[in-house]
């Protein structure tokens, strides 16, 4: 059998009187591009450096293509490339030479190694800087440098820890076409993000994560059916109170200037009925537009909802 990419069981992380992992169990399917989400303090940047051996758990374990990240650190931590938020990047030399040191912390030769980082600066698109210190990079090419300097190692699994935080459209677009080429090319990436666009357009699956413990699995549009969708009506003669509507799936009704808004689930399959019903009670609809609920709007449901159990919980 197949190991996963990742997969954790029980694993926990107390620091002081915070929780940071808190039994967290978690599989990522090999080839996969997984998205981490959660709110700040959630327990995914602690999650990502137990992955890569920063972080030592205090219990349960955590694993990458089998192998223990504490027990088998070298051969886990060899088939990993990290694209941190921080620039935590040696700034002293051209960064084609950072990039063969780092080649060479995973007991790459030195010919290879140049090769190698040859290829990923071609891949981000700062060839032509490859003889310039860290510091003189632009702030996007630094953010395509530390993507290169994880893909160096020629990972199984790439780990992206907010990699378009504060950059430009553009740039954000670019580097989606490059990681989404790698996983399209079998490499597994695990991605944290506070874009939920970025999960919505990339992500075959997402974790919601919060207070240390994994509040969902799940793909993106499963998620999002979960949600409730708008639906804007335009009626020929508005009534001046929201009438009742005995449908399935309905949890508000709203007048507004041109009809009514009406907040349901499932909007696609609602819609008939509801433009059924308001035609038994007189009414004649002239217009009808769903909005559908978005990644982000499940995500605070989902999370608020959490805190609360724990809350009570507690």
């Amino acid at each position: 059998m197949t190991e996963p990419a990742i997969r954790t069981r029980e694993l926990r992380k107390r620091y002081g009187d915070v929780q940071a992992l808190d039994g967290l169990d978690l599989t990522v399917d090999r080839g996969e591009f997984f998205g981490l989400l959660g709110p700040n303090g959630a327990g995914k940047t602690t999650f990502i450096n137990t992955l890569v051996g920063l972080v030592q758990g205090d219990s349960g374990t955590a694993e990458v293509f089998g192998f223990d990240v504490e027990a088998d650190y070298r051969e886990a931590r060899d088939r990993i490339g990290l694209a941190p938020q921080e620039f935590n990047v040696d700034r002293f030399f051209p960064i084609i030479e950072v990039l063969e040191h780092k080649a060479g912390y995973h007991g790459i030769g030195s010919t290879e190694a140049r090769r190698r980082a040859e290829e990923a600066l071609k891949t981000v698109g700062i060839w032509d800087k490859r003889d310039t210190r860290f510091d003189w990079l632009s702030g996007g090419m630094k953010r395509r440098f530390v993507l290169a300097r994880a893909l160096v190692s020629d990972p199984d699994l790439l780990i992206l820890d907010e990699p378009t935080a504060g950059v430009d459209v553009q740039l954000r677009h670019d580097l989606w076409n490059i990681i989404n080429r790698m996983n399209d090319e079998g490499t597994t990436i695990l991605l944290t993000t506070h874009y939920i666009e970025e999960a919505e357009r990339l992500c075959d699956r997402v974790a919601i994560m919060d207070s240390g413990r994994k509040v969902e699995v799940a793909t993106p549009g499963d998620l999002m059916s979960r949600g409730t969708d708008t639906i804007d009506i335009g009626l020929a003669d508005p009534p001046r109170t929201a009438p009742r509507l005995d449908v399935d799936g309905v949890t508000e009704v709203a007048v507004t200037d041109d009809g009514l808004s009406v907040t349901a689930a499932g909007g696609s399959q609602t819609a008939p009925e509801l433009m059924r019903e308001l035609e038994r009670q007189g009414h004649t609809v002239t217009s009808l537009d769903i909005r559908r609920a978005s990644l982000e709007e499940v995500f605070v449901d989902l999370t608020r909802d959490d805190r609360e159990y724990a809350e009570v919980s507690a």
